[in-house]
C-alpha cells in the first residue's frame, strides 16, 4: 500500500477574486511539488462529490441551503461580514473537499491506501455548523471524523490541526463529544481568537496549545512532545485525521511562526507513530491554510514525504 492523493480540477474553480490569499495557485502549487519525481510512488484518485448528507453530519440543514442560494451565476458574493467569498465554481469546489475527505476515511479503513493526502481547497477547519468563516465553507475534517464514526462504527477520532489559526469550527463541532478528539497548535493572540487552554471540552477531549508569535522550532516540538502527543495517545484514537495547514511556515505572509520544514516532517511522522499504535496506521491529511506559495509547496512537500514512509 502507499500513500494515496486525492484532488479534483474543480478544487482550481473556487476563485475569491484578485488579491485574495485564498487563491487556486495555492493548489496549483502543491499539486505542481508533488509531481516531482521523487513523489512517483503516490497513488493519485479524483476527490469524488461530496453528498448534502455528509454535509449535514456537521453543517445545518439552512445553513446548507444558504450556501446552495447563494451561488452567484457570474461575479462573487460574500458569505460573512468579511472575507469568505463563494464563486460561480465554489459550490463543486467545496463538494469536492468533503468527498475527498469522506472518500480517503473509506480508502484507508478498508486497507485501499496506507494513508491518504487530501489536496483540494478551500481549507475547512474554521468552518461552524451553521456559519462560514476565515475563507472556510464547510468544515471537511470535522464532517470526515463523524463520517468515520457513522459510516464505519469507529469509537474514537481524532483531529489534530498545526495550521497557524485555531480551527474554531472543528473544536466547536467536538466539544460536547467524549469519543472526537480535538488538538490545536496555533499562535495566539491571531484570528479567530479561539484557542486558549482552558477550553479543553466535555471530558479533556480538546487540547490546545497557543503559541506567541515568533515561536521557532525547538518550543513547537518541546510543548507537542510534553503536551499534545501525550494527550493523544492517552485518547488512543482509531482513525487519526490531520488538518494539515502550512500557515505556521516561517515565509508565510499572513503567519507569525517560525516553522521549518522538517518540523512539519517531523510533527507528521510523530502522529504516524500514534495512528501506528491505536489506529493501525489510518492517518487522513487534509489541506487546510499556506499562503507563501513556496513555503506552502516545500512544507507540504515534507509532509508527504514523511506520509510515505509509513
Amino acid at each position: 500500500m502507499t500513500t494515496l492523493v486525492y484532488t479534483h480540477a474543480a478544487c482550481l474553480g473556487h476563485v475569491p477574486g484578485p488579491g485574495h490569499p485564498e487563491a487556486p495557485a495555492r493548489l496549483t502549487a502543491v499539486l505542481d511539488a508533488l509531481h516531482a519525481a521523487e513523489f512517483a510512488a503516490l497513488a493519485w484518485g479524483d476527490a469524488p462529490e461530496g453528498s448534502v448528507e455528509q454535509l449535514r453530519l456537521i453543517h445545518t440543514p439552512d445553513y446548507i441551503d444558504f450556501v446552495a442560494s447563494s451561488r452567484p451565476t457570474d461575479g462573487h458574493a460574500l458569505l460573512d461580514s468579511g472575507d469568505t467569498v463563494i464563486s460561480p465554481g465554489s459550490w463543486e469546489a467545496v463538494m469536492r473537499c468533503v468527498g475527498a475527505a469522506c472518500a480517503g476515511v473509506d480508502a484507508v479503513v478498508a486497507g485501499e491506501a496506507a494513508n491518504v493526502f487530501c489536496a483540494t481547497r478551500p481549507c475547512g477547519h474554521h468552518a461552524e455548523a451553521n456559519q462560514a468563516m476565515g475563507f472556510c465553507i464547510f468544515n471537511q475534517a470535522a464532517i470526515a471524523a463523524v463520517h468515520a464514526q457513522q459510516a464505519h462504527g469507529l469509537s474514537r477520532v481524532a483531529v489534530m490541526d498545526f495550521d497557524v489559526h485555531h480551527g474554531n469550527g472543528t473544536q466547536n463541532s467536538f466539544y460536547r463529544h467524549a469519543d472526537r478528539f480535538y488538538g490545536s497548535c496555533h499562535q495566539s493572540p491571531f484570528y479567530p481568537g479561539t484557542g486558549a487552554r482552558n477550553e479543553s471540552g466535555i471530558a479533556g477531549n480538546i487540547v490546545n496549545i497557543p503559541l506567541p508569535r515568533g515561536c521557532d522550532s525547538d518550543a513547537f516540538r518541546r510543548h507537542m512532545a510534553q503536551d499534545m502527543l501525550p494527550a493523544l495517545r492517552k485518547f488512543a484514537p482509531e482513525l487519526l485525521i490531520i488538518s494539515a495547514g502550512f500557515d505556521a511556515h516561517h515565509k508565510d505572509p499572513l503567519g507569525g511562526l517560525n516553522f521549518t520544514d522538517d518540523d512539519f516532517a517531523w510533527i507528521t511522522r510523530e502522529l504516524m507513530s500514534v495512528a501506528g499504535e491505536s489506529a493501525q496506521g489510518r492517518v487522513v491529511s487534509i489541506l487546510e491554510g499556506g499562503y507563501s506559495l513556496e513555503g506552502l509547496a516545500s512544507g507540504a512537500s515534507a509532509h508527504v514525504r514523511a506520509l510515505m514512509q509509513h
